[in-house]
């Protein structure tokens, strides 16, 4: 079951929401929180921003420079690039220039402004989850990333992963897979497709871990 597909300025509108809300919490952070882990294994909250700031920067040629550093591994391009650039970055310079994409509308070679908009709901969760603040992610984006994250294969491999259970969402309607019953609302399901919650063992809801190793992108 799948839902209408939203115009790319509608997707980013809610970017640039995601991006000003996620500016205001961190805007409250001590330097102890930012350097709280996150739910990516290994990932610092300033890493996490310093990923969301390359977001709006990476150009064909220093994504072809990053990979050859990462010995053609995506996913250690990823991670090593924001963890350096966090390094050599204050909080405050972090900040800022999160605060300057709010308006981007820029998308790396290969991704599209869903992604963009996918990445910031669950890496706000990933943020917030671990140090114990609430941070509702609003439904409509939220289905529209869940149906991409399960279409799109790489890196997240839902289907492969999720084999065998039937997931749906209890805000929205939307279903996917067949198997075992696993129910939650549609930010919740985002969540565990992107490796953030464990299939649940009883019940069938999803639960949202206190910590995790969710796959960085």
């Amino acid at each position: 079951m799948t839902t209408e597909q939203p115009s790319a300025d509608m997707v980013w509108r809610r970017v640039a929401e995601e991006r000003a809300t996620l500016v205001e919490l961190l805007t409250g952070f001590d330097e102890s929180e930012w350097d709280a882990a996150s739910l990516c294994a290994g990932w610092r909250v300033r890493d996490v921003v310093a990923h969301l700031v390359l977001a709006t920067r990476f150009t064909l040629g220093t994504i072809l420079v990053e990979l050859v550093r990462a010995r053609g591994n995506i996913d250690r391009l990823i991670r090593d690039s924001a963890v350096r650039y966090a390094d050599r970055t204050t909080t405050g310079e972090l900040l800022a220039q999160l605060r300057e994409t709010i308006g981007s509308r820029t998308a790396p070679i290969g991704t599209t402004p869903l992604d963009r908009l996918m990445d910031l709901l669950v890496h706000g969760q990933d943020i917030a989850v671990p140090l114990g603040i609430e941070r509702v992610a609003p439904t409509e984006p939220a289905q529209w990333s869940l149906e991409r994250v399960w279409a799109m294969g790489a890196p997240f491999h839902a289907r492969k992963r999720l084999a065998g259970h039937r997931l749906c969402a209890t805000d929205t309607g939307w279903t996917a897979g067949s198997g075992t019953e696993v129910t939650g609302t549609a930010a919740e399901l985002l969540m565990l497709v992107t490796g953030r919650a464990e299939c649940p063992t009883a019940g069938g809801r999803v639960v949202l871990p206190d910590a995790g190793g969710g796959q960085g992108d």
